[in-house]
């Protein structure tokens, strides 16, 4: 009997995944069952080879239980637990699942209540208006099914970029482990490019001189070419490049004389350059770096020497906005300080939530005093190489303003204000609510402008550019939040940002120690946008940046 290939299995556990979560019980169990979906999907080796060898739980997130499963379902191409699923709901009723906000829950009344058993029948029943009159459902799911449909049709088939690179780092691994003389294995794709929703799965790898040919293996999950050397440099910039960057490459190519393709720059039959960097020089340009790669006059600004220089991960020397367990955080004021020192930043800004975020324990007056003094306690043992700076995420009320009166606010060393509800104010009331926070002299960084999640929820409605305009008036900096489901302000604002004479603040939003390395994510987003390390606040060293803080304090004392 022929065994189930890695691509079928994968598809068989995320069917697995759909119908536990239809089940019910323990939420966890049927997201273990995606993940590791997600990490047979992006297998290099054979499936039959990892599974022969009892390596299944060498693969991300696959341990005994879950290799039991995929072991059976390669040997036979079911389970019985499977078969069991399946007499429960027919197969429709799993697309419910692909649509944001939609709990499994809703899901089953759906088609039990309403006989809903597709994506075609469950927009058609919105648009209908049967859902609305539905007892248990309403007209709140109604709206936002027909909004979060538009949601699950743009990001079909794209994964977070941080899921993304967790696939990718196991697939360039096991494409080692089934080619261990590769030289070098590069990860490509709109990964490479920074993109915030990943589609394109790319690695490129270079040959050693003792295999024969180049290869080129594609999977559902993972594209991979193997090349000589010579075509290397190619390969990479046409896995990596988008279409209208590479048009725009091949464009001056031809201007002059020369041609440009995934095996090499040519001129006649001859090679004119193997890497990446030669290419771009060959053809007159400086290196053009992947993130800015997108065809959006990159190529016009090289041109005239206009690019800038993009900031790295080493530019950053602080870490700002940060819960703690005095909010909704996991770990202590002292516990995350030390974490942020352990990876070598000068210092570390809490922002734990304000008293008007009750979901999320927010901060009383009282609470601020036992923090600021336990601040004031650690930074005296950390001396003048790193401190603690007390910050709040002061929530923005509907009517613009903060929720903790001037003699509390001057109390902080900065306030990251952000929206938390009444999402759906109209653009103007959202636009001024934001501009009225932008204006209060102790607002020093605007958290998550938009309030969009990736592939969950739409921002709101607001006047982004004029929003900018007030950033930069009123000095206060503009988050771009790092945390991979926000990734806000989106990328493709930052040079409106930049242009409009902005400051931009990289901030984790971090409520662990793990998320403190979401700064990673922020910083693919600011190169993304064009940002240079001197428009971003937190890349200012400790003394320079104490006396930005104190500068701020000033006005906002002179204005009150």
């Amino acid at each position: 009997m022929a065994k189930t290939g890695a691509q079928q299995v994968a598809k068989l556990l995320r069917e697995y995944a759909r119908r536990t979560a239809l089940r019910g019980g323990n939420p966890y169990r049927a997201k273990a069952y995606a993940r590791a979906a997600d990490s047979v999907a992006a297998l290099v080796e054979p499936l039959d080879r990892i599974v022969a060898e009892d390596r299944l739980t060498d693969v991300p997130g696959i341990g005994d239980a879950i290799a039991d499963i995929v072991a059976k379902l390669h040997r036979t191409g079911t389970h019985p637990s499977l078969e069991k699923l399946r007499k429960e709901v027919p197969d429709g009723v799993l697309e419910l699942l692909s649509v944001p906000g939609l709990k499994p829950e809703k899901a089953l009344r759906l088609h039990n209540d309403l006989g809903i058993s597709s994506i075609a029948e469950l927009e058609a029943a919105a648009k209908d208006d049967r859902i609305r009159k539905a007892k248990g459902l309403g007209a709140a799911l109604q709206t936002k099914i027909l909004q979060n449909l538009a949601i699950a049709r743009s990001g079909a088939g794209r994964l977070h970029i941080h899921r993304a690179a967790a696939l990718l780092q196991n697939g360039a691994a096991s494409l080692k482990a089934a080619h261990p003389k590769l030289k070098r294995i590069t990860i490509a794709g709109d990964f490479r490019r920074g993109c915030e929703l990943v589609g394109d799965m790319s690695i490129v790898a270079e040959r050693s001189v003792s295999e024969e040919s180049d290869e080129d293996a594609t999977t559902e999950g993972l594209k991979v070419r193997i090349v000589e050397r010579k075509r290397f440099g190619a390969a990479l910039l046409f896995a990596t490049g988008s279409a209208a960057h590479l048009e725009g490459l091949r464009a001056i190519a031809a201007a002059k004389g020369l041609r440009l393709d995934p095996e090499g720059l040519h001129k006649g039959l001859g090679a004119v350059a193997a890497e990446e960097k030669d290419i771009y020089r060959a053809l007159g340009l400086p290196y053009i770096e992947p993130e800015l790669r997108e065809g959006r006059g990159e190529i016009e600004r090289a041109l005239k020497n206009e690019l800038p220089e993009i900031i790295a991960d080493a530019d950053l020397k602080g870490i700002l906005h940060c819960h703690t367990d005095a909010s909704d955080g996991t770990e202590t004021l002292e516990t995350m300080a030390k974490a942020t020192l352990d990876r070598g930043f000068q210092y570390f800004g809490v922002a734990d939530h304000s008293k008007s975020a009750h979901y999320a324990g927010g901060l009383s007056v009282e609470e601020i005093d036992l923090q600021h003094k336990e601040a004031d306690r650690l930074n005296k043992r950390y001396g003048r190489d790193f401190r603690i700076l007390k910050g709040i995420e002061s929530d923005i009320l509907a009517d613009g303003s903060l929720d903790y009166p001037e003699d509390v606010l001057e109390r902080f060393d900065f306030v990251v204000a952000s929206i938390h509800g009444r999402f759906k104010l109209d653009r103007k009331a959202q636009t001024e609510r934001l501009l009225r926070a932008v204006a209060n002299p102790y607002t020093t960084i605007i958290g998550h402008m938009t309030g969009r999640q990736l592939q969950r929820r739409p921002g709101y409605e607001i006047d982004v550019e004029t929003v900018l305009r007030a950033c930069a008036r009123h000095d206060v900096a503009v988050e771009i939040n790092a945390h991979p489901w926000r990734l806000d302000l989106d990328w493709r604002w930052h040079q409106a940002a930049l242009d409009l004479g902005c400051m931009l603040s990289i901030n984790p939003d971090a409520h662990s120690i793990a998320e403190l390395d979401h700064m990673h994510w922020g910083v693919k987003m600011a190169r993304k946008g064009g940002v240079p390390a001197d428009r971003v606040l937190n890349a200012m060293p400790l003394g320079e940046f104490m006396r930005h803080l104190k500068r701020k304090r000033h006005f906002a004392a002179h204005a009150a």
